[in-house]
């Protein structure tokens, strides 16, 4: 979805050679002379409710909530909000006809670079069988198994369907491959289509050193590391038993911090573990999953830059415990809804769904919850130019057919997005 880094976000890497010659596939509506980014300003009026998630706006609450508002977009960028009546002049104009409108979607937790199909394992769960880690093996096999045509098209498609459904930003992530080629490969593909590009070596230890770990982790952190640093802004790992443990995870983050890759973390997910404490310590951008914590973790995260991104498409496929996200917010930690899209434990795109349930079972309020997978996703990924729809922002933005954000909770299943902006241009 080819986001722009925020002031604050770390510098991309300087591309290869290779990357520089290689012919970048444009993603879907992107970078093609009917999808380029007009010059022209456009007005959307007769909006009934414009969440703008700047609380210096509107009703004052975190959502910055405008009723009876229109917005003005100037080329790729927010040039105004406000209420209809004060709308200044523009060259075109469109009637949300008494809709929501809301900023895009920015889901900060993906895994849509792979192959293969995992309906067997899920209908086995959904009969009585435990999840596991060992289950990525599957789609590892599958996936260096398929050739590179395959998995974008694979990806393409993903990208697509999560656009339709209000996703304006997207991170994903390697991970399927666990050998140097086919991780690099993978990092490669995902970097035709998104800047928020993660390298997860350490997704499990590859089947290929499963009698020696250490090893893997050495490849992880020395020959894999340099061929894939040129492609990706971020590194992750999965710190959880029958993964890393907290050593090999801080190796391996340390390792791709010194590379100019900022860490993230599959933390808490499982078990207890030391993830949490650990993307504190390395002040990752976000600690994910978090289902088992202490109250020195969730202290931790109170006080420090790290986002607590919650996956409840996870619990939902896996019918584990459901994270508690009231505790968290509760404390003052900031957080973040996204899908953890992948094909073995969250094969969901759908940001709304994921609002819905948060709001059900994780006993998120409508607001926190859409607050979180817009606002929220965006601190996990360090941006300040997406999640909100106030002046300077990205024009990327969601018409919902209702009158109020609420409803993505209130409907569940119910497909409201009519409408998707990125950049300032209709891609929905």
């Amino acid at each position: 979805m080819r986001p722009h880094r925020a002031p604050e976000a770390e510098p991309a890497p300087e591309p290869t050679a290779e990357k520089a010659t290689k012919d970048a596939m444009s993603s879907p509506t992107t970078d093609s002379p009917a999808h380029s980014a007009s010059t022209a300003s456009t007005l959307i009026t007769n909006i009934a409710a414009l969440v703008t998630n700047d609380p210096s706006l509107g009703d004052g609450s975190p959502l910055g909530l405008i009723r009876d508002a229109a917005l003005v977009i100037d080329g790729q960028r927010v040039a105004w909000t406000g209420e209809r009546s004060k709308a200044p002049a523009t060259d075109n104009r469109v009637d949300a006809g008494g809709r929501a409108v809301l900023p895009g979607f920015v889901d900060s937790h993906s895994h849509l670079v792979f192959a293969g199909d995992r309906t067997a394992e899920f209908n086995a769960r959904m009969s009585g069988r435990a999840y596991s880690a060992g289950g990525i093996r599957t789609t590892v096999a599958a996936t260096r198994a398929a050739g590179d045509e395959e998995l974008e098209a694979n990806l393409t498609r993903y990208l697509r369907e999560a656009l339709r459904q209000g996703t304006t930003t997207l991170e994903t992530k390697s991970g399927y491959g666990l050998t140097v080629e086919d991780e690099a490969r993978a990092l490669r593909i995902a970097a035709r289509h998104t800047d928020e590009v993660t390298y997860l070596g350490a997704h499990i230890v590859s089947p290929d050193h499963a009698e020696d770990p250490a090893a893997y982790v050495d490849l992880v952190t020395g020959e894999m590391l340099d061929a894939c640093a040129p492609y990706a802004r971020w590194i992750d790992v999965f710190c959880e038993k029958g993964a890393f443990d907290g050593d090999q995870a801080r190796a391996i983050l340390t390792a791709g911090k010194a590379r100019g890759l900022h860490p993230r973390i599959h933390a808490n997910q499982l078990s207890h573990g030391p993830g949490v404490q650990l993307a504190v310590e390395l002040d990752a951008a976000s600690a994910d999953h978090c289902t088992h914590l202490t109250d020195a973790d969730v202290d931790a995260l109170a006080h420090s830059r790290t986002v607590a991104t919650l996956l409840p498409g996870a619990e939902f496929s896996t019918r584990a415990e459901w994270p508690d996200a009231r505790r968290l917010l509760d404390a003052g930690v900031t957080v973040a809804l996204s899908t953890d899209c992948n094909p073995g434990s969250s094969f969901t795109s759908s940001v709304p769904f994921c609002v819905a349930l948060a709001v059900r079972d994780m006993r998120m309020t409508p607001d926190e919850a859409v607050w979180s997978a817009t606002a929220g996703g965006a601190r996990a990924l360090r941006r300040d130019d997406i999640g909100r729809l106030t002046p300077g922002a990205y024009a990327d933005l969601v018409l919902l057919d209702a009158p109020s954000h609420v409803h993505l909770a209130y409907r569940p299943g119910v497909p409201l997005v009519t409408g998707v902006w990125r950049r300032g241009v209709r891609e929905v």
